[in-house]
């Protein structure tokens, strides 16, 4: 690609002369096709583009990598593609249009669901393992306290374009498992102008946006909102979300600087997971209240600087400050029991209250150097960071009684259950280098060294058990090489490694005699393993000019070590223990095409993942029909992973119905999945069903800068779950009422939602 623009700008008439600078990263291969109108002073400001064959193969400000260099399957998303949908937010869009992609409704808010890729998750559930890490404009924002990643967080109004980049590469730093989502922000420079949009619909939906980014000289700004008031489709699940983001910016030909800042303060309410004999009415909550306010405010300033025209120095500095409050309810285990003094306990539940503050903030500097190496065309990258993650934890915990509705009627003060005060320490020194071995021949070295201390220390004074400093550390190598016969095809093969520590959340819940409760009650601090992953991976992709495009690839990913989430059943369903599991298996594929003929689109995104237990271990499901007298199941190696897919199927159509009127559909089909409590395969109640939904949408342009639009989600309002487990059911008197007593085991189901319209207007100008 750099040899091509090259020799276009050499047989153009611009009357400006191209510099240098440019001229060498054009030849390094580094330089993005933008899109027409928006200017590119400077090459390091490629990732900001509204379009970009270009991928950020490091953190830090840097030239990135052209496609045909980088031996992986990443996956591009644009704002003008996320923009023609108008979905609801940035997971909506990647669930129905990002290849192995998938959501699930574990914690029954469409704002915060899980997101797994190749069967790695990001999810703001403090008891999921953690797979994948999320990267803003370079800094990491999975959350310090449990590497927990909160989509509510993320303005989708924000958003220049995302990349999706596959396997355990090491440049990304820990957690980095699976995969890599990296998110590029918006900058005035390349997105003048600005917008108001208004839109509104089913279960009360009400929201506004707006946008402007303009540029004057040598600065640049940018500033977006997002408010959305949503009552929510099921009982007490009603979200408000209210996002900013702004961003100043200086550049020329050899300095950009960015200082940005993101907020929001969301209040999210959850209906929880309800078993089968429920499923008359999924409107309905099991328990409530179940509430989580989530405070952000972040800082980020990121700048590079040519020292000539071969050397190029960036870097980046932040300040992280989130705060979450959470109020949930809870069954007592206990109810009926009595003790050793005779007295039986009558509480039938809790109200938990919890609080987290978290601070993080974190620096580093990286040094791009594009030359020669043997006479053949090089880039090296080498560079260091740190980032550095306090948090405070407190849990009260409040005795309730369950009225008819099933809501808990606190009586009684709060007590302090646990205070701790936990440190995340990330070091990380690394390097990639990309070599050109032949015309059509390249290879990519990368490797990482990381190290992470995490210290714990109790702070109620009744809990030294969970004092601990807990120190990992690693070397992880990549290499890959490439093969492009063409200009429109590219082959690669890849290994590499990558490392997760344990978050501290894990650490102070791993011992299976004191299952923890989420958000958790910490009991004590045994050690865990780091988890190691290795990819292999081989693929190609190619396009037929513009009208066509398409992708394949086959994967591996084996774990050692991995940490799993174990319920230990009773009647709350979230209570369990973090415990390493030996080895297991990620692998699949990937399949993608895209075809227009004229003003029809189509594209088909298919992947398949096998995702398996490699090792046998017993785990406590005393809920699990195939558990013993103890309640305990055997998982044997081959056992499918609880809460993956096999399968998963998207198409997306769009047609042009005249130069005014578009309009598009998507199919999400996805396979059945096992019930967490199910490690075994055994249970009676068998899997969770697959299901398949249509989405519609619509956009009719009024006049120029000014357009309507319409979306139908679940067109025939189907009702399907996208995730399951295992609990014990303690409503079961006349009514649904509590009855403990006579509490039955069933299959608890998470819920999409049904049939929903929404309707919008946006205003654009220059």
């Amino acid at each position: 690609m750099g040899y091509l623009l090259r020799e276009r700008f050499r047989r153009s008439n611009v009357n400006h002369r191209l510099s240098r600078r440019c001229m060498a990263m054009a030849v390094a291969g580094t330089l993005a096709i933008a899109v027409p109108g928006h200017a590119q002073d400077n090459p390091a400001e490629v990732l900001e583009l509204p379009q970009v064959e270009v991928i950020g193969t490091s953190l830090l400000p840097g030239l990135g990598t052209a496609l045909r260099d980088v031996p992986a399957n990443v996956q591009v998303i644009n704002s003008g593609d996320i923009g023609r949908q108008r979905q609801n937010s940035v997971t909506d869009y990647l669930e129905q249009n990002a290849a192995n992609l998938t959501v699930n409704a574990a914690q029954g808010n469409p704002y915060q669901p899980d997101v797994s890729f190749r069967g790695f998750t990001a999810s703001p559930l403090l008891g999921v393992p953690q797979g994948l890490s999320v990267f803003q404009d370079g800094v990491r924002i999975n959350e310090p306290f449990g590497d927990a990643l909160n989509w509510d967080l993320l303005p989708q109004s924000a958003i220049a374009n995302i990349q999706l980049i596959p396997g355990s590469n090491p440049a990304f730093g820990l957690n980095t498992l699976g995969g890599a989502l990296a998110v590029y922000t918006k900058s005035g420079a390349t997105y003048p102008g600005g917008a108001l949009q208004l839109s509104g619909g089913s279960f009360g939906r009400k929201a506004i946006e707006f946008e402007q980014g303009g540029r004057s000289g040598k600065l640049d700004y940018f500033v977006t909102g997002n408010l959305v008031d949503d009552k929510g489709w099921a009982e007490h699940n009603a979200s408000r979300i209210q996002q900013f983001f702004g961003k100043i910016g200086y550049q020329d030909r050899s300095t950009d600087l960015d200082l940005s800042l993101t907020s929001a303060n969301n209040a999210l309410h959850a209906n929880q997971t309800l078993p089968r004999s429920f499923a008359d009415n999924i409107r309905q909550a099991y328990t409530y209240p179940d509430r989580n306010d989530n405070k952000l405010f972040f800082m980020t300033a990121k700048g590079s600087h040519f020292l000539n025209d071969d050397v190029l120095v960036g870097g980046n500095l932040y300040y992280r400050d989130y705060r979450n409050r959470n109020l949930s309810s809870n069954v007592n285990d206990n109810f009926g029991r009595v003790d050793a003094d005779g007295n039986v306990d009558t509480t039938q539940g809790f109200n938990n209250r919890s609080r987290i503050d978290q601070q993080g903030f974190g620096l580093g500097l990286q040094l791009t150097l594009s030359g020669e190496l043997a006479g053949r065309k090089n880039q090296f990258v080498v560079g260091g960071s740190a980032d550095i993650g306090r948090a405070r934890y407190t849990q009260q915990e409040q005795a309730a009684g369950f009225g008819t509705d099933r809501g808990a009627v606190g009586s009684g003060e709060f007590a302090l259950e646990t205070h701790a005060k936990t440190r995340n320490r990330y070091y990380g020194l690394f390097f990639t280098n990309t070599l050109s071995l032949y015309e059509r021949w390249g290879l990519t070295l990368s490797g990482r060294y990381n190290v992470a201390r995490i210290d714990i220390r109790d702070q109620s004074g009744t809990a030294p058990e969970l004092d601990g400093s807990h120190r990992y550390a690693r070397f992880n190598p990549a290499v890959g090489i490439t093969f492009n016969p063409n200009r429109e095809l590219t082959a690669y093969a890849t290994y590499n490694e990558g490392m997760r520590a344990p978050t501290p959340i894990e650490l102070t819940c791993a011992n299976p005699d004191d299952p923890c409760k989420l958000p958790n009650s910490f009991l004590s601090d045994p050690p865990l393993k780091k988890v190691v992953a290795r990819t292999v991976e081989f693929g190609a992709r190619g396009k037929r000019g513009d009208a066509f495009s398409w992708s394949a690839s086959v994967y591996r990913t084996e774990l050692d070590d991995d940490i799993q989430f174990i319920s230990s059943g009773g009647a709350a369903a979230n209570a369990g223990y973090f415990q390493n599991v030996g080895a297991t298996r990620r692998q699949g594929l990937e399949l993608t095409a895209t075809r227009t003929w004229g003003a029809f689109a189509l594209s088909a995104r298919y992947g398949y993942v096998d995702a398996t237990y490699r090792s046998s271990f017993a785990v406590n499901s005393p809920f699990n029909s195939g558990a013993d007298a103890n309640g305990a199941i055997a998982v044997q190696s081959g056992n499918r992973i609880p809460g993956i897919p096999q399968h998963s199927l998207k198409l997306r159509a769009d047609y042009e119905f005249t130069s005014r009127w578009q309009a598009g559909a998507n199919v999400l089909a996805t396979g059945s999945i096992f019930a967490r409590g199910d490690e075994n395969n055994s249970d009676a109640r068998g899997k969770v069903p697959g299901y398949a939904i249509l989405n519609l949408d619509t956009r009719y342009i009024l006049r120029k800068g000014w357009d309507v639009f319409a979306r139908i989600n679940n067109v025939f309002d189907r009702e399907y779950a996208s995730f399951g487990l295992l609990g014990l059911n303690a409503f079961t008197g006349q009514g649904r009422s509590f009855d403990l007593a006579n509490a039955a085991g069933e299959q608890f189901r998470g819920y999409g939602a049904p049939r929903a319209i929404w309707i919008g207007t946006r205003y654009s100008w220059m």
